[in-house]
């Protein structure tokens, strides 16, 4: 039989469950009263390096205890200056532990191993298999930089919550690997499918239990979808907390994120969105046998909190005193999925264009990782907005390659889960999808004039050519898009997204606007 619960509005704890009703003794009595165990969670997830939020969610989390379901950094071995600011404020937060989620393998393993040797708390994964060091070869051990993680990646942990030990289990992202900004970088690594990783996970749930915990939280980076498969499948796993899939779950609703498990009792699911714009802070009470019998769950907006201006001095002494570079007079709201216009990557694609000469520019939406606020605005805002390191690439591309690339965007992203990688931002283009059929429809290149020139994407010329510039992943790499022109056929530019945006703010040298819109149409 089910446990049920009676759920009220937000910020009110729930009512009891049903089999355990009780009178209207006040809330401060009932732990006494009827054995109970009240405690509060702290949680982030996919704050992806945004330190900028990072500072401002210090000046608001709470919680007995404080934890992330991964993602808190990004970008390679190119953004070691982040990476150290990200693992001064796991510290400074109190995070006891968190997932291990795939954007802290975009780095190479010994890196990432300098990271977390110096983050407090513990890094979990039940279901990372990696190849032992002395059964590879010795060449790729070196040039790839992995190096042996055992010991410093656990599978759970016990922590001591006003004196009751609480259990804590991680999971990576089953698609880690698809993910990655460099996968030759953990070729020695897998990570288990669904089933098994259930298995693994019931397993370690176990043995925690066999050692008396019997409140046990997993920090999971699966997503949304397969969490609550978890939750279902599995036994004695009370809360997730959950990450990857971006999701913003607010309060607790019955079938959506309060789950019941295979034995009937209640599994709350937690997750807070992406870049770290929202933090929440869950309230549980436990009865003696550690199922909850009360929760509450609130999630915090980042912006309405003030940047935490003592640890935007520690953070300064990592990454450098930020640069003013102009003023943003209005801005309109980012977009909330992957498959509308962002008017916030428009800009920076007619940076590029502008301060590198080329007919046309393009960025992915899943890159930006931020956007312009109103107001003053200083280098580090902008370079929260393209966290990665990845540098800039232009080539001369045909215009038969151009529209087959866009063809296979626009198509891998309608066919995937949460609309990745996203439809492309552009400068020195107009495009129009059909939506319904996730197709290319149509396309025109606008000169530096602003005149429109209609290509034909059913028969798009192999001659035609254009300067074309984006970041230097997209350019070479193939990942979701397919390559457009290899690293020796490149002008590459060491110098970033966030570079030539701070340069042409400086040369229009006036209060901007974001609203670069109408260059997406959709049928």
């Amino acid at each position: 039989m089910n446990f049920s619960i009676s759920l009220l509005k937000l910020n009110q704890y729930t009512l009891p469950f049903k089999q355990t009703q009780v009178n209207n003794a006040t809330f401060a009595n009932r732990k006494n009263e009827f054995d109970t165990f009240e405690m509060s969670i702290g949680y982030v997830n996919d704050i992806h390096g945004q330190t900028n939020n990072m500072l401002r969610i210090l000046s608001g989390i709470k919680g007995d205890l404080r934890l992330s379901a991964g993602d808190n950094d990004i970008g390679d071995e190119k953004n070691k200056l982040v990476h150290n600011v990200t693992s001064k404020f796991l510290n400074i937060a109190g995070i006891k532990a968190t997932a291990l989620g795939n954007h802290e393998f975009d780095t190479k393993q010994n890196d990432f191993l300098d990271t977390i040797k110096s983050f407090d708390g513990d890094v979990l994964t039940i279901n990372l298999k990696k190849k032992a060091l002395e059964l590879q070869d010795d060449f790729d051990v070196k040039t790839q930089g992995r190096a042996d993680l055992d010991g410093y990646i656990k599978k759970s942990s016990i922590v001591n919550v006003k004196g009751e030990r609480i259990g804590l289990v991680g999971a990576s992202p089953l698609d880690m690997f698809e993910r990655a900004t460099h996968p030759d970088y953990h070729e020695d690594c897998s990570v288990s499918n669904l089933d098994e990783t259930i298995e693994s996970l019931q397993k370690e749930v176990d043995e925690l239990k066999k050692q008396g915990v019997n409140k046990i939280i997993l920090l999971s980076h699966l997503g949304y979808k397969r969490d609550r498969i978890v939750a279902e499948k599995t036994s004695d796993i009370d809360v997730i907390i959950g990450g990857h899939t971006h999701e913003l779950i607010k309060d607790i609703k019955e079938g959506e994120n309060l789950i019941y498990s295979k034995t009937g009792e209640p599994v709350i699911i937690t997750e807070a969105g992406r870049d770290g714009r929202a933090f929440g802070l869950l309230n549980l009470v436990f009865d003696k046998n550690g199922v909850i019998k009360k929760a509450q769950n609130n999630l915090a907006e980042t912006s309405n909190y003030y940047r935490n201006m003592i640890n935007q001095y520690l953070f300064d002494e990592i990454l450098g005193k930020p640069e003013k570079i102009g003023y943003i007079k209005k801005s309109t709201m980012p977009p909330t999925t992957l498959i509308e216009e962002n008017p916030h990557a428009n800009f920076m694609c007619d940076a590029m264009r502008y301060e590198l000469n080329a007919d046309i520019a393009v960025w992915n939406n899943a890159g930006p990782r931020n956007f312009f606020h109103e107001g003053v605005i200083n280098s580090r805002d902008i370079r929260d907005i393209a966290p990665f390191r990845d540098g800039v690439s232009v080539a001369e591309i045909t215009e038969e390659k151009i529209v087959n690339w866009f063809k296979n965007a626009i198509e891998t992203t309608y066919k995937s889960p949460g609309y990745k990688p996203g439809l492309v931002a552009v400068s020195g283009l107009n495009y129009t999808v059909d939506s319904k059929n996730g197709k290319l429809a149509g396309m025109n290149f606008v000169d530096k004039n602003g005149i429109e020139h209609k290509i034909d994407i059913n028969n798009p010329s192999k001659d035609k050519t254009y300067r074309f510039a984006t970041d230097s992943f997209m350019m070479s790499a193939g990942a979701d898009w397919g390559v457009l022109a290899t690293k020796d056929e490149v002008e590459y530019h060491p110098e970033c997204k966030d570079y030539y945006t701070c340069e042409y703010i400086k040369h229009l040298n006036k209060p901007i606007e974001i609203n670069q819109t109408g260059r997406i149409k959709f049928i």
